[in-house]
């Protein structure tokens, strides 16, 4: 299919041609009809992607601070290697759109395929043939209404939102400043709720439209004297800012108009230096209106599809959705004068040329428009969800093949134990070919740049639920082919590794389709989010196989996860330093992890699992390593949350089975610029410290050696890729030892019992 994308690098707005998106749990795949262009948030996105990278430094400090903290803790090529990797992903454009349902994803009730549909948000209404919308964004339309009416839904309902904000009755007389799409929407809003109207604009044309929907409206130096005439004397009810300026000229004149003890409501994205005097005299209430309504910004409203009860939030953003259709189906808001330009999809990017002022022309409405699909049932697009863009011609082998001897059960035990599997001399030596799932920014930026450096590896095919993202990577670093369908990566017979760099809910599942489809598997942290999806993954691990042909060489799969840092150059060299100790170590681990908001996905129990099984299983297993086997037993305090963290102040202590402790002291209420890890280890006479892996300084004999890696952090990505690349070329054993594999997700699941319980908890074995 063909979607709109923004490179962020250097400025590209193009028509690329994507896999058609896969629906989630909770949405609807959805065949777009008609888009409408934001010609004031895709405008500023589109002019900051065209600036020079000095330009967006100079637009957005911020980030640039950002950037020199991460180069300060992490080095500089690290942070430069991150920095180009964010600007160089894909934007999509695109947040209001209409069209027809063709699919519906696993939960999603209320709607069915063949229902016509007005569609919301940033990441879901896109400029795309093909969209995935969740439940509380899409709102059904009557016959009435047709698509081009519809796609302006989005933007209604923002203007909805603002003029319920303002909390206006019949006959009260209502100022709009700035008569954009935004204000003459609000113009028609008002109109229809039986208010009298007055207009503001810089712009005659707009000015004249305005009039010809029913406000009294006047250009910006004749606005104080009229509106006086228009409110008799006595100020406008409430006024709305519908402007798009970066001047506070529009929220000083709202002063200026309103009556005493009024209201403005800033819609648009207008500087915001409110003059005292004016707004202190007169009492004003100003408000800043947050988009389209309640749930806006809340995952678990927009992602989760969880509604706020009509008796508490009567206009949710959902509910305003309904209401701006509605309007259009009674004939109360027509729409039809607004729109003054249509591209079909191809020709997208000379939209973004208009609303650039590329152009020198004017514009209002801007729709993109997708073909009719003739002929075409709704079965037979539901199934082109996961159609594949293929970037390099099909490779053409013999399948492995998928059975395995008898000895299967044994060669497991073997393996976990850390034992030599069945003899490698007959196994091939080319490079493991490889799928992966998911497409994220740690795929992107961390994973895939290494994988791609890497001759022990080939780069088969990529999935990503989007599609958009999973055809990006499979350009820049070399897959052969692009899906949005997780199965044909699992299927394919040219495949034999498997990589999962997915969210954390899908790693389980996954994981246990990828062994029964006999693929070596690699996940990314964690393993799993409970016990029971520990134990399956188990399980699946030890299946045997198809015994009928008994013929084959082939060892069965083998599994690692991604506990990257036991793999460091320094982390290697830190183990070594105590070679046969002889003794218990104890060994402290400081996580200055950082504070994120409790909205985050991690937080969410079902999706992230919590940070403590979301990352500080990467903590737990590197005190493995470094002690040689898992923990055995737990104690855990923690600070309180305090309505502001979850569970992630805590400090973990851990017994050995050698007598060996460890402490892990996970912290989310420091300050991110300063180094984010630290372990101190004391044993046998000697002391190694390693500060956020770039620094590692070893004491023993009265000598102190300090070694440095100034320009980059090397937490290990590469080197647990090559040895579980050499695992499979070679047959084993897995990269990571079973035991310690599962011990240390055991260890994490315990840890939160110990936090919750503040008893000591005993960690099951494998």
């Amino acid at each position: 299919m063909k979607q709109l994308l923004q490179n962020m690098k250097n400025g590209a707005t193009t028509v690329v041609e994507v896999p058609v998106p896969a629906p989630q749990r909770g949405e609807a795949l959805v065949r777009n009809s008609v888009s409408l262009v934001s010609a004031g948030t895709e405008r500023m996105l589109v002019e900051f992607a065209e600036k020079s990278l000095l330009g967006k430094a100079r637009s957005r400090p911020d980030l640039v601070r950002q950037v020199v903290d991460k180069a300060r803790r992490e080095g500089v090529l690290t942070t430069l290697e991150a920095a180009f990797s964010r600007l160089d992903e894909p934007m999509p454009l695109g947040y209001s759109s209409a069209g027809t349902i063709v699919a519906l994803g696993e939960g999603l009730a209320g709607f069915q395929a063949g229902q016509r549909v007005a569609c919301a948000g940033g990441g879901y209404a896109v400029h795309a043939e093909y969209v995935c919308v969740p439940r509380n964004l899409m709102a059904p339309l009557p016959d009435q209404v047709d698509f081009e009416a519809a796609a302006f839904t989005t933007l209604g309902a923002i203007a909805m939102h603002g003029f319920r904000q303002a909390g206006v009755q019949v006959g009260e007389r209502v100022a709009v400043i700035g008569l954009g799409l935004l204000g003459l929407l609000t113009v028609g809003i008002a109109r229809a709720a039986g208010c009298a109207v007055f207009g503001v604009d810089l712009d005659p044309g707009r000015v004249a439209l305005a009039t010809s929907l029913g406000a009294q409206a006047v250009l910006r130096e004749q606005a104080v004297e009229a509106a006086g005439s228009f409110s008799r004397g006595r100020g406008c009810d409430a006024v709305l800012i519908c402007a798009d300026s970066a001047s506070a000229d529009p929220v000083e004149l709202a002063g200026d108009i309103a009556r005493d003890r009024a209201r403005v409501i800033a819609v648009g994205a207008v500087g915001l230096q409110i003059p005292r005097k004016v707004y202190y005299e007169k009492e004003l209430t100003f408000l800043n209106s947050r988009s389209y309504g309640p749930g806006r910004y809340d995952p678990a409203y927009e992602e989760g599809g969880q509604d706020y009860p009509i008796g508490f939030v009567r206009w949710t953003e959902g509910r305003n959705l309904e209401g701006f259709v509605d309007l259009l189906a009674s004939g109360r808001l027509d729409i039809s004068s607004l729109v003054s330009h249509r591209f079909p999809i191809e020709q997208a990017a000379q939209a973004y040329e208009l609303i650039t002022g590329k152009q020198h022309e004017p514009f209002l409405g801007v729709l993109l428009t997708y073909p009719v699909r003739e002929g075409e049932g709704f079965e037979s697009e539901a199934m082109a969800a996961g159609a594949t863009v293929r970037l390099k011609p099909e490779r053409r082998e013999a399948a492995p093949s998928s059975a395995a001897p008898a000895s299967v059960q044994a060669m497991l035990f073997q393996r976990s134990a850390g034992k030599e599997g069945p003899p490698a001399a007959k196994l091939p030596k080319k490079p493991v070919r490889t799928g992966v799932l998911g497409a994220g920014n740690f795929a992107s930026a961390v994973m895939l740049p290494a994988l791609n450096e890497m001759a022990a590896v080939e780069l088969v095919g990529i999935a990503s639920a989007s599609g958009m993202s999973a055809t990006h990577a499979a350009k820049r670093f070399g897959f052969h082919y692009a899906t949005s369908d997780e199965a044909q990566i699992l299927n394919d017979p040219q495949i034999e590794a498997v990589a999962i760099l997915t969210r954390h809910n899908l790693h389980a599942r996954q994981v246990i389709s990828a062994l029964r489809a006999k693929k070596h598997v690699f996940c990314e942290k964690p393993l799993a989010l409970n016990k029971v999806e520990l134990e399956a993954i188990q399980e699946a691990l030890s299946e045997p196989w198809d015994l009928l042909d008994i013929s084959t060489t082939e060892p069965p799969p083998l599994l690692t996860a991604g506990f990257n840092r036991r793999f460091a150059p320094m982390a290697q060299q830190m183990q070594a330093f105590w070679g046969e100790r002889g003794e218990p170590l104890a060994a402290y681990y400081r996580v200055n992890a950082g504070y994120i908001p409790l909205n985050h996905w991690t937080h969410d129990p079902e999706l992230g699992g919590g940070r403590i099984i979301g990352e500080g299983c990467h903590f737990i297993d590197f005190l493995t390593f470094l002690v040689g086997s898992a923990p055995t037993a737990v104690t855990a305090g923690g600070l309180p949350d305090g309505g502001r963290y979850r569970e992630d102040n805590a400090v973990l202590t851990f017994d050995f089975p050698d007598g060996s402790v460890g402490v892990v002291s996970y912290l989310a209420n420091g300050d991110k610029a300063f180094p984010k890890e630290r372990v101190e280890v004391f044993g046998a006479g000697r002391v190694a410290v390693l500060d956020d892996f770039r620094s590692l300084e070893l004491v023993s004999n009265g000598r102190r050696k300090v070694f440095h890696s100034r320009l980059r952090q090397d937490k290990g990505h590469s080197q647990e890729w090559q040895a579980f690349a050499a695992a499979i070329r070679t047959g084993g054993p897995a990269p990571i030892p079973y035991d310690q594999l599962f011990g240390v997700m055991n260890a994490t699941f315990a840890s939160l019992e110990a936090l919750r319980t503040g008893e000591k908890v005993l960690i099951s074995a494998l």
